[in-house]
């Protein structure tokens, strides 16, 4: 079971737990005096968790923890492969973050807990640790970046959290989480690297073997690493022939990238709608633990990523965040042809979406798929031109979204005006309709 790291003024309690082989104990070299330091996360000496510390955590948080069902997914027969959904948006605070937290708190001592936690996050573990937290009687400070959705932030104030928002990144706000738990004493809590927290998660691994016989293969979503870590090892130590998959955002492979390094590295992040992957260095903790169980490990797109949402609204009636629907977005692309015929379980991790953000993504979807599409034509200015137009795309069963007609910078002759069009399709077969109907009847048709 999990040991300590040595002795430090950012993490004094001492009743962890590790296994046996003392490859994976911290040494004394570990006890760095850099304020950003966080001890149970030391590059040089970064620990494995085992088996028995995923046992540990099942029996830890059963009685707290919601077992998530895990159902056959409608997109089974358009994709090929049986499709299992393990649906960890159920928790209580939307994610699977809940299992590593309740069972991180539930292993510190009394004197840490009458002291109190810190981290920094900007959405799920922040919500976990905050819930859970204030269920415990445990004081939970967090620190949120500014670009933090406000409702994430309400959200942990009204779980009784000290909630301080400053920092421009997370990285910002983790540098700021350490030094107030040196100043505190205060125990800061890596919500994808910490030890408890691999084991935490690692149970939702367990409650797959359990639930779904004859599983040939896990489709795992990747930000830093923690939740493939812990579920990789609880059904590779129980099921070794099972294939692990792992899928990350295209704009943020920083568990791609320490692969191929060897260790964690950092990457460059940009802007991505699976922001709670975006993460750009994994855990040295979580690679540590995870890298030998690893059969595969991909990158979605942005674009597949948004069908993702929109295919699981529309055929499961259910709402997911966008790393939530990272693994589904990985199978909806075609990228693992090697499962055709497979029995195979996808867990959706999260389902806490903005509102303002879900209204973007499904727009995003329904681009990608083909179903909302724009135009721009030239027709003529006299009276009944614009009608035309509309009554072409109407007698097609096309649905008009938006309608902008454009006379002052339009370089062809004067008696004629641009019409900006955005429609609704079915699908990529009747916008080629579409497209066919318009090239036939004007001589001037942009698409895009």
């Amino acid at each position: 079971m999990i040991r300590r790291p040595p002795r430090s003024t950012l993490f004094p309690y001492t009743t962890l737990f590790r296994s046996d082989d003392s490859d994976n104990e911290p040494t004394a070299d570990s006890d760095n005096d850099d304020i950003t330091f966080d001890p149970w996360c030391d590059p040089a000496n970064p620990v494995k968790i085992i088996f028995q510390d995923i046992s540990m955590a099942a029996y830890k948080i059963k009685n707290d923890i919601l077992r998530t069902p895990c159902s056959l997914s409608h997109m089974s027969n358009m994709t090929g492969m049986d499709i299992f959904l393990k649906k960890e948006f159920l928790h209580h605070t939307g994610s699977f973050k809940e299992r590593g937290a309740r069972y991180t708190l539930l292993m510190l001592p009394e004197q840490q807990r009458n002291r109190g936690v810190i981290t920094a996050s900007a959405g799920n573990h922040a919500l976990a640790l905050s819930y859970h937290g204030h269920g415990l009687g445990i004081p939970v400070t967090v620190v949120m970046p500014i670009v933090a959705p406000l409702m994430k932030v309400q959200l942990c104030r009204s779980n009784g959290a000290n909630v301080i928002v400053k920092g421009q990144h997370i990285g910002e706000c983790k540098e700021i989480a350490l030094h107030i738990a040196k100043d505190t004493g205060q125990v800061y809590i890596n919500g994808y690297d910490h030890p408890h927290i691999l084991a935490g998660q690692g149970t939702m691994g367990l409650e797959i073997v359990e639930d779904i016989p004859n599983i040939d293969a896990v489709v795992i979503p990747v930000g830093g690493g923690g939740l493939i870590a812990g579920t990789a090892l609880a059904i590779k130590s129980l099921l070794p022939e099972v294939t692990i998959i792992g899928v990350e955002p295209e704009r943020c492979p920083s568990f791609s990238a320490a692969l191929k390094a060897g260790k964690p590295v950092k990457v460059p992040v940009s802007s991505t709608l699976a922001d709670g992957l975006s993460v750009p260095m994994v855990g040295v903790n979580a690679f540590a633990t995870a890298q030998p169980l690893i059969d595969k490990m991909i990158t979605v797109t942005e674009e597949m990523v948004a069908i993702a949402i929109l295919r699981l609204i529309e055929l499961e009636k259910v709402v997911v965040e966008g790393a939530g629907a990272a693994a589904l977005a990985a199978i909806l692309a075609g990228q693992l042809p090697e499962l055709k015929g497979k029995r195979v379980v996808v867990p959706l991790c999260g389902g806490n979406i903005d509102t303002t953000i879900l209204g973007r993504c499904l727009e995003r979807g329904l681009a990608a798929d083909g179903r909302l599409v724009k135009y721009t034509v030239t027709v003529s200015d006299r009276p009944g031109g614009i009608a035309e137009l509309t009554k072409l795309i109407a007698s097609l069963g096309v649905s008009i979204k938006d309608i902008i007609h454009e006379r002052a910078w339009l370089q062809t002759d004067i008696f004629s005006v641009e019409v900006k069009v955005v429609c609704e399709t079915r699908g990529r077969d009747h916008t080629a309709e579409l497209e066919t109907a318009l090239m036939a009847q004007y001589s001037r048709v942009k698409i895009g």
